[in-house]
């Protein structure tokens, strides 16, 4: 009896594991294919839509020709609106435009809630510049899981008068003087998104020590170590490629920005952090139309996000890393929302706002193209 038992369970193991050898292994579709990368640097640049920066005569060949030769173009990358602050909002919390954002809040104003908590998708119903303490940026996110950030800003602080040298802003509530350049300053509180957020500029010291004039970088990219995991990069209103000419005297455009580039990319690529696990985007805030791209959704109740049009028109953007071979080109559709949500599946983050949708796609094997 004790042989027969024996016998029959030596069966069933037999054929239990020939059901498994038979059964296929199924993924999940939907899940990205996360690079190793653990330094981001982000460098934003203004105004411009893809057939202008990267045709064939372009005025920043450095950009248009040069650097996607070193990694990627992603030619269907979008803005999700007009003018400038709404898209850099959406980068770091899946915001969507509300009417302040969306006119570059001339007035530095608290935002005010038309319901109390956020909605369904992640978003903050209302109007106004400045989010409430529950409204969490990727930086947040970053830094309650142990990773490191900062905000790189050309010119914040250059005259003091207009607004501190760290965490540089104008009160709230004050007309928004950093909007437009100063002989002396060249900064604008639009182009930097951390200050518009309570759960940052709530704690001085530490906004301070993560929103920091660019010349902060030089040092910081010397070492691994001291390289934040994620750095945002803005330039000043005249290398960002906004103005044109600018009030230094520099002709501006992309002629300028294409100058900025040759002079920091280069020190981004040799630096530590890059060449062991790094990743460099380049885009652009908006283009000239109102094109959209991923199924882009307003704010409920609010304007549409490109104003006369559903997004913020086609910009492209360029991507190098160690892990993208050079001459990659991916025609997949992204926009802003997809960057976040890339930044987020980098580094195991759950999605915020828009970020979340699930027609936003996160950059995969298109762009992560070299095994690592």
């Amino acid at each position: 009896m004790k042989r027969i038992r024996i016998l029959f369970v030596f069966l069933v193991a037999i054929a239990a594991a020939a059901l498994v050898a038979c059964t296929p292994v199924t993924r999940d579709a939907t899940a990205p294919r996360v690079a190793k990368v653990r330094h981001v640097f982000v460098i934003m640049l203004e105004n411009e839509p893809f057939d202008v920066t990267f045709g064939a005569q372009s005025p920043a060949p450095y950009l248009a020709h040069a650097l996607p030769k070193q990694g990627a173009l992603l030619p269907n990358y979008y803005g999700i609106g007009h003018y400038s602050l709404d898209n850099y909002l959406a980068m770091i919390s899946g915001q969507a435009p509300n009417a302040a954002t969306q006119a570059d809040c001339k007035v530095f104003s608290e935002f005010v809630r038309s319901k109390p908590r956020l909605d369904a998708n992640g978003q903050a119903l209302g109007e106004g510049c400045v989010y409430p303490r529950d409204v969490k940026t990727l930086v947040d996110q970053l830094e309650a899981a142990g990773f490191t950030w900062k905000g790189y800003m050309e010119d914040m602080g250059a005259d003091p008068a207009r607004e501190a040298a760290t965490c540089g802003h104008v009160p709230i509530g004050a007309m928004d003087v950093t909007n437009h350049a100063s002989e002396k300053d060249q900064y604008a509180d639009k182009h930097d998104p951390f200050v518009y957020f309570h759960s940052i500029i709530d704690d001085p010291a530490r906004c301070a020590a993560h929103v920091v004039n660019l010349y902060v970088l030089k040092n910081d990219l010397r070492e691994a170590a001291t390289t934040p995991n994620f750095s945002y990069i803005t330039p000043n209103l005249c290398h960002d490629g906004h103005d044109a000419p600018c009030r230094n005297g520099e002709p501006g455009g992309l002629v300028s920005a294409d100058e900025f580039l040759r002079e920091w990319v280069p020190r981004i690529l040799a630096s530590p952090a890059f060449k062991q696990d790094g990743l460099l985007i380049i885009t652009f805030d908006e283009g000239t139309d109102a094109a959209a791209c991923c199924d882009e959704q307003p704010l409920p109740g609010g304007p549409a996000p490109g104003q006369f049009g559903p997004g913020g028109g086609r910009i492209g953007a360029v991507l190098l890393s160690p892990m993208i071979r050079a001459g990659t080109v991916s025609n997949v559709e992204y926009n802003h929302y997809s960057f976040l949500r890339s930044m987020e599946d980098i580094f195991g983050l759950p999605h915020l706002g828009y970020a979340d949708a699930p027609q936003v796609k996160s950059f995969g094997p298109d762009v992560f193209t070299a095994a690592r």
